[in-house]
């Protein structure tokens, strides 16, 4: 007989198949713009009656988590590219709908399986587990792994910089080989950080404050926004891309927040004066932890996504890696 355990366990199996299915069919990034949207409804949810249903199973679990239908959509354009159907397996936006072709869409449905299954895998590992962003690590190891099935390997070497003196100069961008022009330059991306990153920590501590349990989520929200934001890169707009940035933000300003106000702070009671400073020590650590990121989602772009041929997304990359840094200098 099936345990209450194993009946969610598989209807969230079959709900990672049909959600890769849909994120492949739509396109990643207007995938990951409705996960954005499915973060604010999860926000009501929780905010109202108090549940992470919202959080856990719709916006980052097997119905619209990154790791599921984003990632998708980056798979399912990587073997459409394979196949001769488009002509860049880097497009994460376009809907793969618009092919005509079962077997696409049917990759899509196979990776969301692996990104529902890769990311409670990576939960039961001891410490690491629990230090990480997974859904970022899944993201960004499903597409890895559409890479080496279908693209022109990892680090694509035989397009670096001919004649470059040293290996960042090797991978530098160019114009061929760039994701973001105008956010590429340090003077651009480490503002960026900054700035978003800060703006996040800001929001982040007050929602941690004053929603009960809100310590939890905080982060997500900013984050939320920044997702949305990709809608409107999607429409043409040359947006900032800065969920990497946000994110991180927010999750550094709630984990040292508790470190700076010492033993015996709690999120919800009443807060002195003294306690209000201490939040704005945590909103410049969440300004320094953003141009981390940003730094991170930079490199990583100019590592893996740029010279490749396919996408392996430069925020997840850098998400997963920051978040570690985060936890573990915070000594959660």
């Amino acid at each position: 007989m099936f345990t209450s355990d194993i009946a969610i366990f598989l209807l969230g199996l079959i709900a990672a198949i049909f959600g890769g299915y849909f994120g492949a069919a739509i396109g990643g990034n207007f995938a990951f713009t409705l996960t954005g949207f499915m973060i604010l409804f999860s926000w009501g949810i929780f905010a109202v009656g108090g549940s992470d249903i919202g959080f856990n199973y719709v916006a980052f679990g097997p119905v619209m988590g990154p790791h599921i239908t984003f990632a998708a959509g980056v798979a399912g354009a990587a073997y459409a590219m394979h196949k001769g159907l488009i002509e860049s397996g880097r497009d994460a936006t376009s809907p793969l709908a618009r092919l005509g072709r079962l077997d696409v869409l049917l990759v899509g449905a196979a990776f969301g399986a692996f990104g529902y299954l890769f990311n409670i895998g990576l939960s039961f590992i001891p410490w690491f587990g629990s230090h990480i962003d997974t859904v970022a690590l899944t993201v960004f190891t499903s597409n890895v792994l559409a890479r080496l099935i279908w693209g022109n390997g990892l680090l694509s070497p035989q397009n670096y910089n001919k004649g470059a003196t040293s290996f960042m100069k090797k991978i530098a961008p160019n114009d061929t080989y760039f994701w973001l022009r105008y956010q590429e330059k340090p003077g651009q991306y480490l503002p960026l950080g900054f700035f978003a990153g800060g703006m996040a920590a800001a929001v982040s501590i007050m929602l941690a404050h004053y929603v009960q349990g809100g310590s939890a989520w905080a982060q997500t929200l900013p984050f939320a926004i920044s997702a949305i934001i990709i809608g409107f890169l999607i429409l043409g707009a040359e947006m900032p891309v800065q969920h990497h940035i946000t994110i991180i933000g927010g999750l550094a300003a709630v984990k040292f927040m508790p470190v700076l106000a010492g033993a015996g702070f709690e999120w919800n009671a009443t807060w002195t004066s003294a306690t209000w400073m201490v939040a704005i020590g945590a909103v410049l650590i969440g300004c320094v932890f953003g141009m981390i990121s940003a730094c991170l989602g930079e490199f990583q772009s100019q590592l893996f996504h740029q010279r490749g041929t396919t996408h392996v997304d430069p925020p997840a990359a850098a998400i997963w890696v920051s978040t570690l840094l985060v936890l573990t200098l915070s000594g959660n």
